[in-house]
């Protein structure tokens, strides 16, 4: 009985070998097939790559991304066009996430807010040139657009989970650390100093929309001058037109529904769509909205009757600065501001009672697709 035992288990392990030896065979077919493969292929970079497809008899390359903490997509076109390009556009994009979040221990902006009160901080090129511009946009919109927004971010950090209206006490002692004129740039040096601890420097007012800038002149550099970038739906950069000479048509953002949705739709050229507005990220208490658009001002999220605004710009970060600055600004004075601006920025309001308040040209280029919104007379 042993012996038959014994012979069982060694039919069995030798089974078990032939499988092993099979699954091995298996392995170096394939690696070797994959090591044959290009450096540039997406296989072996290890990411998905890009969906290349034709318009005509133009090529293009399609390819989505997660970061930013949303989804971007950027297409591209032209017969140039390559992954390299692509992987070019993942490594900028990866590269600024890091320098300008607040959050990410291995980012520049996050060493400057750990030395806030203390030290000035060096940074790179890139940081320096954020920074530099979101004070710039302080400073033209009286601190209503401000960057040192931090604490009252953190204190409400909507979009968290467990959001509930912090105590005043503590909306005050966050308020106190908000003033854009406490941030000492040394441009010689390549440093920025937060003058007063506990300070936080936040750049998602226009983060997206600096990042849609670099993609474009990345692309431009490279002789491709027809793309589609979009960031996550809020920050879009349409480049020069379509391959055929027609203009992109993008749909507009519903603000009472979910991403996807279309109130309408515009036709743009080498033009940049920002939007901002109460359906991004919120919560609900006492039948009341709390969205992510903080006054420094009072330290709450505005209240001022309006569900969004989008803005319409030559410049990305221009248009994002703008949507939120002029957001808070509210109807009157925000359409007051934008036209008294020297630039070409177009801009559309939308109220609580979704009526639709358009600078003058812009009206005319909205096509309205839901009866549920009309213009405002």
């Amino acid at each position: 009985m042993s012996e038959i035992k014994k012979t069982s288990k060694n039919k069995k392990t030798v089974v078990i070998l032939a499988a092993l030896v099979v699954i091995i065979a298996a392995a170096v077919v394939i690696w070797l097939t994959m090591g044959n493969k290009s450096e540039d292929s997406p296989a072996a970079t290890g990411t998905p790559g890009a969906t290349a497809s034709k318009d005509g008899d133009t090529k293009s390359l399609e390819q989505t991304f997660y970061i930013y903490d949303t989804v971007v997509n950027i297409k591209v076109f032209g017969n140039t066009v390559e992954q390299k390009n692509m992987d070019d556009i993942q490594a900028m994009l990866e590269r600024m996430d890091i320098e300008f979040s607040r959050t990410k221990t291995n980012g520049e902006l996050y060493a400057v807010n750990q030395a806030a009160g203390k030290e000035a901080v060096a940074v790179s090129d890139e940081t320096l040139d954020i920074v530099k511009l979101s004070l710039k946009y302080a400073e033209e919109m009286d601190g209503l657009y401000d960057p040192t927004v931090g604490p009252l971010v953190d204190l409400w950090a909507i979009g968290e989970g467990g959001e509930h209206v912090p105590d005043q006490a503590a909306i005050d002692k966050a308020r106190s650390l908000v003033n854009y004129k406490d941030v000492i740039v040394d441009e010689a040096a390549k440093t920025v100093k937060l003058a007063k601890e506990g300070m936080v420097l936040d750049m998602g007012g226009i983060g997206k929309g600096y990042a849609a800038d670099r993609i474009a002149d990345y692309l431009k550099a490279q002789g491709l001058n027809s793309a589609m970038i979009n960031l996550g739906g809020s920050s879009i950069i349409a480049l020069g037109n379509k391959p055929n000479g027609s203009q992109w048509n993008i749909g507009l953002q519903d603000p009472d529904q979910s991403r996807g949705t279309q109130l309408g739709t515009i036709k743009i050229t080498d033009e940049v769509i920002d939007a901002s507005g109460v359906y991004e990220r919120f919560f609900m208490q006492d039948g009341v909205r709390y969205h992510h658009i903080l006054d420094p001002r009072t330290g709450f999220p505005s209240q001022n009757g309006l569900k969004s605004i989008t803005i319409m710009s030559p410049n990305a970060t221009d248009a994002d600065a703008l949507s939120t600055g002029v957001f808070l600004m509210g109807l009157e004075e925000g359409m007051k501001y934008l036209e008294a601006l020297p630039e070409k920025v177009e801009a559309f309001f939308i109220t609580d009672d979704n009526k639709i308040y358009a600078t003058s040209e812009l009206k005319k280029r909205l096509n309205l697709t839901d009866s549920t919104y009309q213009f405002a007379d």
